[in-house]
């Protein structure tokens, strides 16, 4: 880390504890996951093998499916599974996204603790603080951007500090620095554009099952779905900002800003002649980042290598970011790896929702499973198949909030299903990311939203009531996207 980083962009405490995985919720995870593989086992014992034929392209034939005899399978295989599955026919997708997820958290981590997000964040705002009501549109839409470009969410809340303080000097409280920052950048990572935690996952997914889909696939769907989610938090803090500024003890968290204000130190954080050249180096980074992702997503050929591309680029650009930006050079490999060792605990997850598959399919119960939702959804509309499919994510969104380890849970399922069912790929991938996010904000199961809420010193009940009601629209506005993309045969 860089000797010389000023007191502003120094992480505090709170940052450095935020960057690791909370372990509560990683172990509640893990337990949940290892249930999960165990009933996987049982089930064998229970229900028969069967077999679905296929067409050449390896679809289910629907009206194809065999029944078989129960036969367990052995007990070493299902506690082997978990380090067998990087031997099997999935090893090296989960190979390759369990290195993309390290050197994402290596290099991401590098950036943020020698200040690069942060003089990011601060110059734009810097640039527009004249504007008041249009910095808080700009610094939402670069959060949403985050999010939905490069799948960031934990990460961008440490800078929620940041953000509250200058919304404070605005006029504004500390709930509309709330909006801005974390709201905007899980309500992004939900709206995914080229999110390679959500929607880029789902081409590796897919290419394993002999479905055809491309990130860049239904695309212009994503877009428009973003910029109206866009419109939405806009809307909303403007009309929050319009209350409290008529009123301002109308705000929830009005009492708590009259002490902050007290100790706020305002002025430009952000001017100094090193500030300038990280936030060109750091802001060329992304423009990188940004290009190669738009490549990737729009010419066919190395779309199927996404994951490969960007993890090379990432781990590239970040440590050349790094030897430009730190005195010290061997700074870069410290914080790197202190990124990557917060990251080690997700690859578990996703060995274990991995696993998973590995049992059923091993046992032969795989097929058996889908004919029966198949059957139990056979006959309904798309309308209902894909709004059941939206409401289980959604469950399973309250005990697994890592969307890479959803993924790889239910994925070999949901999409030969869907696609035996009628429902596109697109569709199903539009399902994922929208049932896959957003509900961040409001489940008190998800220790993003709890450490953003102790951070800025709000309380839950106070956070579900402002915005209980945005919630609701989204919900809606969600299913109202998904019936129009099933009616125009998106």
């Amino acid at each position: 880390m860089d000797t010389q980083m000023t007191q502003e962009n120094q992480p505090t405490e709170k940052e450095k504890a935020f960057s690791n995985i909370n372990v509560k919720s990683f172990l509640l995870v893990v337990g949940l996951l290892c249930g999960i593989l165990a009933v996987s086992g049982i089930l064998s014992y229970i229900i028969p093998q069967g077999t679905f034929a296929r067409d050449p392209a390896g679809m289910i034939i629907v009206d194809s499916y065999t029944r078989g005899e129960v036969r367990g399978i052995a007990v070493w295989r299902i506690i082997t599974a978990p380090v067998r599955v990087f031997a099997s026919e999935d090893a090296l997708t989960i190979i390759m996204i369990s290195l993309f997820l390290l050197i994402m958290s290596g290099v991401f981590n590098l950036l943020d603790k020698t200040g690069g997000i942060k003089v990011i964040i601060g110059k734009t705002m810097e640039k527009f603080s004249s504007k008041k009501h249009l910095v808080v549109c700009v610094t939402a839409l670069i959060f949403m951007a985050f999010g939905s470009f490069f799948g960031l969410f934990e990460e961008l809340v440490t800078l929620l500090p940041i953000v509250i303080m200058f919304m404070l000097s605005l006029g504004f409280d500390t709930m509309t620095g709330l909006g801005v920052c974390m709201m905007a950048a899980c309500f992004g990572f939900s709206a995914a554009m080229t999110n390679p935690f959500s929607v880029g996952l789902i081409p590796d997914q897919a290419a394993a099952l002999n479905i055809p889909f491309r990130m860049s696939d239904g695309i212009w769907l994503r877009a428009v779905f973003f910029l109206v989610i866009f419109a939405s938090v806009c809307a909303f803090l403007l009309l929050h900002i319009r209350k409290i500024t008529k009123d301002p003890s109308k705000s929830p968290t009005y009492e708590i800003d009259l002490k902050k204000r007290e100790s706020l130190r305002l002025g430009t954080a952000f001017n100094t002649e090193k500030d300038q050249r990280i936030f060109k180096i750091c802001a060329v980074f992304f423009l990188v980042q940004l290009t190669v992702l738009l490549l990737i997503a729009s010419i066919r050929a190395i779309s199927g290598y996404a994951i490969p591309i960007l993890a090379v680029t990432f781990l590239i650009g970040g440590i050349i970011c790094g030897l430009m930006i730190c005195e010290q050079k061997r700074e870069v490999a410290k914080l790197m790896w202190q990124g990557i060792a917060a990251m080690l605990p997700a690859v578990l997850m996703i060995a274990l929702a991995s696993s998973v598959k590995l049992v059923m399919v091993e046992s032969g119960i795989m097929d058996t499973l889908m004919y029966g939702v198949i059957s139990f959804l056979e006959g309904q509309s798309p309308f209902v198949c894909v709004l059941l499919i939206y409401l289980l994510i959604l469950f399973l969104q309250i005990f697994i909030g890592s969307a890479s380890a959803k993924i790889f849970l239910i994925m070999p399922i949901i999409l030969p299903v869907g696609t035996a069912l009628g429902l596109t790929p697109t569709v199903i991938a539009l399902t994922y990311c929208m049932a896959d996010g957003f509900t961040d904000m409001i489940l008190p199961t998800n220790p993003v939203l709890l450490i953003g809420l102790s951070m800025a010193n709000v309380s839950y009940g106070k956070w579900v009531r402002w915005t209980w009601l945005m919630q609701v629209g989204i919900l809606l506005l969600t299913v109202l996207t998904l019936f129009f993309a099933i009616q125009i045969g998106y």
